[in-house]
């Protein structure tokens, strides 16, 4: 099995992985995307605090 193919075999389970889990626990999916969204705002903001110290 080459590099691509197992590549592409690990981004297909993974997507099943997430489709099951979406239609099986679609709160707990909605609250996992809602965290990952705020991990993401969060390090934004502190990216933005750190070069206004760094410009001031």
């Amino acid at each position: 099995m080459g590099h691509g193919k197992a590549k592409k075999v690990v981004l297909y389970v993974a997507a099943g992985f997430a489709l099951f889990y979406l239609f099986s626990r679609p709160t707990s999916a909605a609250a996992a995307v809602n965290g990952v969204f705020d991990g993401i705002l969060t390090g934004a903001n502190q990216l933005a605090v750190f070069f206004n110290a760094f410009v001031a």
